[in-house]
This record gives C-alpha cells, structure tokens and sequence, in this order.
C-alpha cells in the first residue's frame, strides 16, 4: 500500500503545491504533542487548542484557494456562455467545435481541482484518524461536528464542495448542450436519459463521485456495517477491475440466498411445539428443534468461509443442495414417527448455512460506489426472511395425504422450503456467475500503476539515476519510514489471516469483544422470545398458530425502522458507548 504522504506528493499539481495540506509537518506535530504529554510540558488542554488551531490554518488556506480557483473556472464558463449564445444565432462549424475544446479545457480544469479537493479532504480524515489514535481521544467527532455545524465553517467547502458542484453543472449543461441534437431544441434537462455525453463529462462524473465517496460524513465518522468498507479506488483502473468483478443477478442470487435461509429459519416457529407433540416430545423441544439449525451453522460458517476463498458458485450449490435435503428430513419426519429424523433435518439446514460467503460476496465483488447500499440490501433481505417466515406458516393451515406422504401445518413448511431451495437451485445453476479470481491476484500495487498514465520523460529521468541514491535521500527515506502511518500498518494487519482460533482472538480489540457479547447476549434474548413464544402463548392466551404467526411477523417487521432510526440518527447523536 502506497503511504498517503507520498501519494500527496505525487499527486500534487505543481503550481498548486502551496495550497495542500501539510500532511508531513502536521504529523510530525502529532508526533511532537505525544513527547510532550509525556514529558508534561503541555497538557492535554493546550494541545487540542494547538493542534485545532494549526488544522484551522490548513483548512483555510485549503479553502481560500479553492474559491479563487472556482471563481477562475466560472468566470471562464461565462465568457464560453457569450461565445455559445452567439454560435446559436450565426451557427459556425468549425467555430462550435473550437468552443468544445475549450470547453474540454476548462473540464480538464476542473477536474484537476475536483482531485485537489479529494486529496485535502483524504489528508484532514487521516489526520484527525491519527490524533485520535494517537491521544485515545475522541477528538474527530469534536472538530467536525464544531466546524460542520458553525455559519461560518470552512470545512464545509472541504466536505460538502457545493461551489464546486455548481461549476460541474454548469460545465456538464453546455458540453451536453454543444452535442448534435438532431434538430432537437430539448434540454438535457427535458430529456437526461437521452442527452449524448460528451467523454470529459463521464471523467467528471467520476471525479464527482470519488469525491463524493471521500468525504461522506457517515462514513468519516465511522458508520460502519458487518461488512468491511475499505478505501475508495484510487484510480480508473481500479474502478474497471471492480466492475469486471461484479454481476447484478449474481448479487441478487446472494441476497435471494439471505431471504431464504431467513424464512427457513423461521418458517417452523408456530408449529415446531405442535410437530414436536405429534412425534411424542413434550412441546418445550421445540427450543431444541429452532436452535439445532443455530448450532450448526456454527460449523457451516467456517468451512463456508475458507470455501470462499476459491469459489463462490461452488458453495452456494452445495448450500442449496443440503437445505433442500434437511428440509426434505423434516417434513418427513412426521411420516417416520421420528423425532431424530426432524433434528437432524434441522441440522442438515444449518450445515447449508452460506451467509458467510454471502457477505464475503459483497465485500470483495460489489463495487465501493454502491457497496453501502448492496449491504443494507443484505440487512433488508435478513430482516425481511424473518417476518415473511411466521408469516407464510399462518397461511400453510391444510391438512391432507398424497400417496401416504401427509402435508400439514407442521410438514408444509418443510416441503414448500424444499420446493423454494430446488427452484432457487436451478436459477443459481443457470445465472451465477464466478468473479474472475485472476483480476483479484493481478490487483496488485504494480499492475495498479501499470493502468496509469506515465509520461516519457519521467520514464526517461528514472532510467537516467543511479541505481543507489545519495544518502540525503536515504535519510528522507528513512525519516519517512518512521512516519509511517500507523492506522495504513494496523490495517494491513488485519488483512491477514488467522490461522488459528487464538490468533483471531488477539486481532479482537477490547471494544469488539464487548460488542460481540452484546450481540450475543441480544441473540441470546431474541431466540428464546421466539422459540417459546408459540408454547407460553398458547398455554397463557389460548393462541392459535396463527396469531403466534401473526405476533412474530409483526416483530419482524419492526427490525428494518429500528435499524434505520439507530443507524441513521440515534448512533450519530450520541458515542457508542451510551
């Protein structure tokens, strides 16, 4: 991984290097604050102020010379606005498409400050990330919220570039505008779909939405998901190998896995204390019915993951497979007397447990531009599973024999999942397909750079140095390695593998083992509400099946608002912790 002080360095406009933020000094004062919170020079007080008043400088500096370059690039459409309307009465063919080039010009513009933007706003995340890291303190959540918030705040020009974004409009209006309409006098505004782009626009675009991606607010201060969020792409290149990677019908074929594992989970639990009383157990043993499917998808979940590593299409078939089998099982064990038959039916469906490697799709083969919105499809998909099961076993209240196999309200479930599985089966069969693992192995740091422009002058100069530097360069260098960014080297760690279940454990901080206990203990709530809840309903309510299909439907319904309501506001106004 590229350490991003180089990366600002190398990426900088020449002209502009004044202008960016100092990444290099303001580390080395991190790094000076450390030294003397230790010695006891400052205190702890004196250094926020410092350190918030320096970040303040940068910024304003930063922003200052972006509203010159914003007013720079209006003024230059204005005066390309002149030239147009007068084309429009003294059309001109050549003279059009003079006023195209620089319109293109003026693009090319842009999107140099559109980069100059994103690299300062990366440059003032990973600053605050490293204070933060640096003094245990919540410092990030404090800068931002204080500067975002006040009527006079800079930051805003950084994080939200609305300037910036009136110029891509304006710019993106008269290209679309200078295309051949065909006689056509419509607006790209009449008519969006059908507008013929202009190729710097889609360059544009691009630089809009990394911009965009780099400075969400969610996703600065830590709105996080289950599955991982890395870095956006940095290059073209790295957006292609993404989309190469990427099937819409595969996703939707992983997300379709989700609901159904989830309806299969929970299709039984109005009926399980019935059937388990048909088979000769008392009506408690559906506790052990629901929960043997949990206990094996505690197996399930690591080979599925270490499966994954080769295959995605491989595993999904073997899922279905097995949960058509454990399905199969228990609905017929009515049919066999055997209340054995109806556990392992159930544990045969928790062994075709594929969330694991649903998840490990969107992570790796969903581009990062719409990955945010594929794992709420993941939440939405499981929470939805979850209502429709009780609710499809309140309607399976028949009862009748074909060929000696009985279908009832307790072997329904088992065979319409069975039917569903099979079905899902031939879909996966015809319509997944595998990501293209050799564009993974090939999305390396080399062959990243090998899909950049590189002048020939540059390649020339290299080829032209000597092969060992002079030792300045060396202690620059090696200056540079001592300031490394920390967080860039925890991540890399936590990229690789653990090998055993104690290495894993030692890459758990503190605060996630206190959030895994909370989601166990949370789980541990939930599935003895829902397992008993047929039992204890019917002995103190007199309920029927479908009620308790009705009650736990509704239940299930809740868990998509509350997620929205804790996710989107609640976890934003208050810490974790609270």
């Amino acid at each position: 991984m590229v350490r991003f002080g180089k990366k600002l360095t190398a990426d900088q406009v020449p002209e502009w290097r004044g202008y960016y933020i100092n990444y290099k000094l303001m580390k080395k004062k991190v790094k000076q604050y450390g030294q003397q919170l230790q010695q006891g020079e400052k205190d702890r007080r004196r250094v926020l102020k410092d350190f918030s008043k320096m970040l303040d400088d940068q910024i304003e500096t930063i922003v200052l010379f972006l509203l010159e370059q914003q007013g720079r690039l209006a003024s230059r459409i204005e005066k390309l606005g002149k030239q147009r309307a007068i084309l429009a009465e003294q059309p001109d063919i050549s003279a059009i498409a003079e006023l195209r080039e620089a319109y293109r010009e003026v693009g090319l513009d842009l999107i140099k400050l559109l980069k100059f933007v994103d690299l300062n706003a990366t440059g003032i995340r990973k600053i605050l990330k490293k204070f933060d890291k640096r003094f245990s303190y919540r410092f990030t959540d404090y800068y931002v919220s204080s500067r975002s918030n006040h009527p006079y705040s800079q930051l805003q020009q950084v994080f939200k570039h609305v300037g910036v974004g009136a110029v891509v409009g304006a710019l993106s209006r008269n290209l679309a505008d200078l295309q051949e309409r065909q006689g056509s006098y419509l607006s790209i505004y009449d008519q969006p779909a059908s507008a013929l782009k202009d190729p710097i626009i889609d360059m544009i675009n691009s630089s809009v939405d990394k911009l965009t991606r780099s400075t969400n607010f969610l996703r600065f201060l830590g709105q996080h998901a289950l599955i991982a969020q890395e870095e956006s792409p940095s290059t073209a290149g790295e957006e292609e190998i993404e989309d190469q990677k990427y099937h819409f019908v595969s996703l939707m074929l992983n997300l379709v896995n989700t609901f159904l594992y989830m309806v299969n989970t929970y299709i039984i639990v109005p009926t399980a204390d019935d059937y388990s009383v048909s088979l000769g157990a008392a009506s408690t043993v559906c506790g052990v019915v629901i929960g043997s499917m949990a206990v094996a998808q505690v197996f399930s979940s690591v080979y599925f993951s270490a499966w994954s590593n080769k295959s995605y299409f491989k595993p999904l078939v073997f899922s279905s497979i097995v949960l058509f089998l454990g399905n199969v099982c228990y609905a017929m064990a009515y049919d066999t007397k055997s209340l054995t038959v109806l556990i392992v039916g159930r544990l045969l469906c928790g062994l075709g447990s594929a969330r694991a490697v649903n998840r490990r799709y969107i992570s790796d083969c969903v581009p990062a531009r719409i990955r945010m919105q594929a794992s709420a499809g993941f939440v939405s998909a499981s929470a939805l599973g979850m209502a429709c099961g009780p609710a499809l076993a309140g309607l399976l209240q028949w009862r009748f024999k074909i060929y000696m196999v009985t279908f009832s309200q307790s072997t329904l479930p088992g065979w319409l999942m069975a039917v569903a599985w099979l079905l899902y089966l031939v879909w996966l069969c015809i319509s997944f397909k595998e990501p293209n693992r050799a564009t993974e192995a090939d999305d390396t740091p080399h062959n990243r750079a090998s899909g950049q422009s590189v002048d020939i002058g540059q390649v020339e100069n290299g080829l032209a140095q000597p092969l060992l530097g002079d030792s300045e360069s060396k202690l620059n260098d090696d200056d540079d390695d001592d300031e490394e960014d920390e967080s860039e080297e925890s991540a890399q760690d936590s990229r690789k593998p653990a090998t055993s279940i104690g290495s894993a454990y030692r890459l758990l901080t503190p605060s996630v083992k206190v959030q895994l206990l909370i989601y166990f203990m949370l789980k541990y709530a939930m599935e003895i509400l829902l397992s008993e809840s047929s039992v204890i309903t019917s002995h103190y309510f007199n309920w029927n099946t479908s009620s308790v299909a009705i009650f736990l439907a509704i239940l299930g319904l809740t868990v998509l608002p509350i997620n929205a309501v804790v996710g989107t506001y609640i976890s934003n106004m208050f810490e974790d912790r609270q």
